[in-house]
């Protein structure tokens, strides 16, 4: 049964005042015989209705953490709340259902179904969550338009530009009113216009949608739109920059 546009339960309000928490996260990985470490003790709060960036020289687990907020990957020691959740200790079924529900993605490669036209992978998670045709038609028909979209509603993937392609991603990211939305490197694969353009557009949808956006990037030009900048290396978070007052997070 579908709860698109339900009114939040108390652990939707726990989501908008701590959307993520973690305390003593340690994440290693097994190549042949040796073990990796990922990931150690990482302690980190992501405050609501941010624009949070985690910063990083390439292997420095930026996408490992990420992965983990994100439900993908499980942490080996440690806990990890996502929206008031201890992701943790949910089993496969429930964390899957969970991250269906809960969060929405945009990923580097745009992740877009090629046969579905744009309207359709918007539409996509709605249809997986039983949500009324109406209701379905409204929100994607809505989406579209604040992506700039409307009118290639009817194009598939291949029939668009990579800008194109990634607003139907941050379209269909926010399609099931997620509080959190991940992000992959979301710039990585456009030009330079292109790539400001997506900031651009994606803080203007954090702030109307009042979502917290958490990215992994390290391109200068998301980081300069960051509220708060969390940089890590060697898979420890080495500071992290709060540039708004908490207080302003919850305006």
């Amino acid at each position: 049964m579908s709860t698109f546009g339900a009114s939040l339960s108390d652990e939707s309000a726990k989501f908008i005042a701590h959307p993520v928490v973690l305390k003593g996260v340690t994440r290693t990985y097994r190549l042949d015989a040796v073990d990796v470490p990922a990931l150690t003790d990482i302690n980190l709060v992501i405050l609501p209705n941010r624009f949070t960036v985690i910063s990083g020289p390439s292997g420095s687990g930026k996408t490992t953490l990420l992965n983990l907020i994100g439900c993908i990957d499980r942490a080996d020691q440690g806990s990890i709340m996502v929206g008031g959740k201890p992701v943790q200790t949910m089993d496969d079924d429930t964390l899957s259902d969970f991250r269906a529900r809960q969060l929405g993605f945009v990923f580097q490669n745009f992740n877009l179904l090629q046969v579905l036209t744009a309207y359709e992978n918007v539409e996509y998670p709605l249809l997986l969550n039983g949500v009324p045709a109406a209701l379905r038609r409204s929100r994607v028909t809505t989406l579209l338009e604040s992506v700039g979209l409307a009118d290639r509603a009817n194009n598939r993937p291949g029939q668009l530009s990579g800008g194109q392609r990634q607003r139907v991603a941050i379209a269909r990211a926010l399609a099931l009113r997620p509080q959190l939305v991940l992000a992959d490197e979301p710039t990585a694969n456009l030009d330079s216009k292109t790539g400001s353009e997506i900031i651009a557009l994606m803080r203007e949808m954090q702030k109307r949608h009042r979502v917290s956006f958490i990215f992994s990037s390290h391109d200068p030009k998301v980081l300069d739109a960051a509220d708060d900048a969390v940089h890590i290396q060697d898979g420890r978070i080495t500071s992290i920059e709060r540039r708004l007052a908490m207080a302003e997070s919850r305006t």
